[in-house]
Protein backbone atom coordinates (compact mmCIF):
# COMPACT_ATOMS: atom_id res chain seq x y z
CA UNK A 1 0.00 0.00 0.00
CA UNK A 2 1.25 3.44 -0.84
CA UNK A 3 0.80 6.37 1.52
CA UNK A 4 -1.00 9.35 0.87
CA UNK A 5 0.19 12.79 2.24
CA UNK A 6 -2.33 14.77 4.11
CA UNK A 7 -5.04 16.95 1.64
CA UNK A 8 -3.79 14.48 -1.37
CA UNK A 9 -6.11 11.86 -3.23
CA UNK A 10 -4.56 8.64 -3.95
CA UNK A 11 -3.22 8.16 -7.28
CA UNK A 12 -5.59 5.98 -9.54
CA UNK A 13 -4.98 2.07 -8.81
CA UNK A 14 -3.31 2.62 -5.49
CA UNK A 15 -4.74 2.63 -1.98
CA UNK A 16 -4.48 4.66 0.86
CA UNK A 17 -3.00 3.83 4.77
CA UNK A 18 -5.35 4.65 7.59
CA UNK A 19 -2.90 7.08 9.50
CA UNK A 20 -3.91 7.68 13.38
CA UNK A 21 -6.13 10.94 14.22
CA UNK A 22 -4.13 13.35 16.92
CA UNK A 23 -6.40 13.78 19.82
CA UNK A 24 -6.11 16.20 22.45
CA UNK A 25 -4.40 15.70 25.82
CA UNK A 26 -4.21 17.26 28.86
CA UNK A 27 -8.27 17.27 29.53
CA UNK A 28 -7.74 15.72 32.86
CA UNK A 29 -10.02 13.28 35.03
CA UNK A 30 -10.99 16.51 38.05
CA UNK A 31 -13.79 17.90 38.32
CA UNK A 32 -14.39 21.41 36.42
CA UNK A 33 -16.66 24.20 37.49
CA UNK A 34 -17.53 27.62 36.46
CA UNK A 35 -19.90 29.52 38.98
CA UNK A 36 -22.22 31.12 36.43
CA UNK A 37 -26.16 30.53 37.06
CA UNK A 38 -29.63 31.46 34.94
CA UNK A 39 -33.27 31.49 34.87
CA UNK A 40 -33.10 30.33 31.68
CA UNK A 41 -34.27 27.14 31.63
CA UNK A 42 -32.72 23.88 30.07
CA UNK A 43 -34.61 22.61 27.22
CA UNK A 44 -32.67 19.69 25.58
CA UNK A 45 -29.15 17.27 26.18
CA UNK A 46 -28.35 15.80 22.76
CA UNK A 47 -25.40 13.90 22.51
CA UNK A 48 -22.26 13.14 19.29
CA UNK A 49 -20.22 10.78 18.30
CA UNK A 50 -16.24 12.50 17.25
CA UNK A 51 -13.18 10.91 15.74
CA UNK A 52 -11.79 11.49 19.96
CA UNK A 53 -14.09 12.02 22.18
CA UNK A 54 -18.06 11.79 22.45
CA UNK A 55 -20.16 15.04 23.40
CA UNK A 56 -22.83 16.02 25.27
CA UNK A 57 -24.93 19.05 25.09
CA UNK A 58 -26.97 20.37 27.47
CA UNK A 59 -28.87 23.32 25.55
CA UNK A 60 -29.85 26.47 27.55
CA UNK A 61 -31.91 29.00 25.17
CA UNK A 62 -31.77 32.49 26.23
CA UNK A 63 -29.22 32.38 28.87
CA UNK A 64 -26.40 33.68 26.78
CA UNK A 65 -22.51 32.67 28.53
CA UNK A 66 -24.22 32.39 32.09
CA UNK A 67 -24.85 29.18 32.37
CA UNK A 68 -22.15 27.53 35.43
CA UNK A 69 -21.76 23.76 35.81
CA UNK A 70 -20.04 21.38 37.83
CA UNK A 71 -19.16 17.95 36.13
CA UNK A 72 -16.74 15.67 38.13
CA UNK A 73 -16.80 11.43 38.26
CA UNK A 74 -18.58 10.37 41.22
CA UNK A 75 -18.56 6.52 42.96
CA UNK A 76 -22.51 6.52 42.73
CA UNK A 77 -25.08 9.28 41.76
CA UNK A 78 -27.32 10.85 44.13
CA UNK A 79 -30.53 12.69 43.38
CA UNK A 80 -30.52 16.62 44.78
CA UNK A 81 -33.25 16.57 47.82
CA UNK A 82 -34.11 13.30 48.18
CA UNK A 83 -30.60 11.27 48.55
CA UNK A 84 -31.77 8.49 46.41
CA UNK A 85 -29.53 6.89 44.36
CA UNK A 86 -29.78 6.04 40.87
CA UNK A 87 -28.28 3.55 39.20
CA UNK A 88 -25.90 4.57 36.24
CA UNK A 89 -24.57 1.39 34.10
CA UNK A 90 -20.86 1.94 32.90
CA UNK A 91 -16.99 1.65 34.36
CA UNK A 92 -17.53 5.29 35.64
CA UNK A 93 -19.81 7.79 36.28
CA UNK A 94 -19.68 11.78 35.56
CA UNK A 95 -22.33 13.56 37.69
CA UNK A 96 -23.12 16.73 35.31
CA UNK A 97 -24.77 19.66 37.06
CA UNK A 98 -25.49 22.69 35.32
CA UNK A 99 -27.30 25.74 36.94
CA UNK A 100 -30.82 25.92 34.93
CA UNK A 101 -34.14 24.44 36.18
CA UNK A 102 -35.76 21.77 34.09
CA UNK A 103 -38.59 23.91 34.33
CA UNK A 104 -39.90 27.38 33.72
CA UNK A 105 -39.37 29.31 37.12
CA UNK A 106 -42.18 31.49 36.44
CA UNK A 107 -45.01 28.42 35.89
CA UNK A 108 -43.42 25.40 36.91
CA UNK A 109 -43.78 23.93 33.28
CA UNK A 110 -41.61 21.46 32.70
CA UNK A 111 -39.33 22.24 29.70
CA UNK A 112 -37.33 19.53 29.60
CA UNK A 113 -39.36 15.78 28.81
CA UNK A 114 -36.64 13.90 31.49
CA UNK A 115 -38.11 11.63 34.07
CA UNK A 116 -35.93 10.94 37.22
CA UNK A 117 -33.96 7.79 37.17
CA UNK A 118 -34.98 7.24 33.33
CA UNK A 119 -32.33 7.67 30.42
CA UNK A 120 -32.42 10.92 28.43
CA UNK A 121 -35.41 10.80 25.88
CA UNK A 122 -34.29 11.09 22.83
CA UNK A 123 -30.10 10.19 23.58
CA UNK A 124 -29.66 6.66 21.60
CA UNK A 125 -25.95 6.07 22.71
CA UNK A 126 -25.69 3.25 20.50
CA UNK A 127 -22.04 2.86 18.18
CA UNK A 128 -20.51 5.75 21.09
CA UNK A 129 -16.73 4.88 22.16
CA UNK A 130 -17.09 6.05 25.06
CA UNK A 131 -20.73 6.51 26.68
CA UNK A 132 -22.62 3.70 28.09
CA UNK A 133 -25.82 5.30 29.69
CA UNK A 134 -27.39 8.60 30.85
CA UNK A 135 -30.12 9.16 33.54
CA UNK A 136 -31.88 11.96 34.59
CA UNK A 137 -31.65 12.90 38.19
CA UNK A 138 -34.20 16.23 38.03
CA UNK A 139 -33.86 19.79 39.10
CA UNK A 140 -33.72 20.86 42.55
CA UNK A 141 -33.30 24.74 43.55
CA UNK A 142 -32.72 25.33 39.84
CA UNK A 143 -30.12 23.31 39.08
CA UNK A 144 -30.76 20.02 36.79
CA UNK A 145 -28.44 16.55 37.24
CA UNK A 146 -27.69 14.23 34.99
CA UNK A 147 -25.99 10.82 35.24
CA UNK A 148 -23.29 10.16 32.68
CA UNK A 149 -21.79 6.50 32.12
CA UNK A 150 -19.09 5.78 30.57
CA UNK A 151 -16.38 2.72 29.26
CA UNK A 152 -13.55 4.08 32.60
CA UNK A 153 -12.72 7.08 34.14
CA UNK A 154 -11.07 9.11 30.81
CA UNK A 155 -10.04 12.62 30.63
CA UNK A 156 -12.79 15.00 29.63
CA UNK A 157 -13.51 18.95 29.02
CA UNK A 158 -16.06 21.04 29.61
CA UNK A 159 -16.76 24.13 27.29
CA UNK A 160 -19.67 26.67 28.19
CA UNK A 161 -20.84 28.57 24.87
CA UNK A 162 -23.41 30.79 24.73
CA UNK A 163 -26.76 29.21 25.36
CA UNK A 164 -24.99 25.48 26.12
CA UNK A 165 -22.34 23.52 28.10
CA UNK A 166 -20.57 20.71 26.49
CA UNK A 167 -18.71 18.29 28.05
CA UNK A 168 -16.59 15.93 25.78
CA UNK A 169 -15.51 12.67 27.25
CA UNK A 170 -11.95 11.46 25.43
CA UNK A 171 -11.53 7.58 23.51
CA UNK A 172 -8.53 7.34 25.42
CA UNK A 173 -6.06 8.54 27.47
CA UNK A 174 -3.23 8.37 24.62
CA UNK A 175 -2.62 11.46 21.85
CA UNK A 176 -4.50 8.93 19.10
CA UNK A 177 -7.73 8.26 18.32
Amino acid sequence: MASVPAGAAPAAGTQSTTRATACPTGWGSLAKTDAGATVAPLTNVRTGRHTCFDRMVVDVPGAGSGVGYRVQYVDRLYQDGSGRQIPVAGGAVIEVRVSAPAYDPETGAATYPGRVARPLPGVDLTGYRTFRDTRFAGSFEGETQIGLGVRARLPFRVQQLDDRVIVDVAHSWTATG
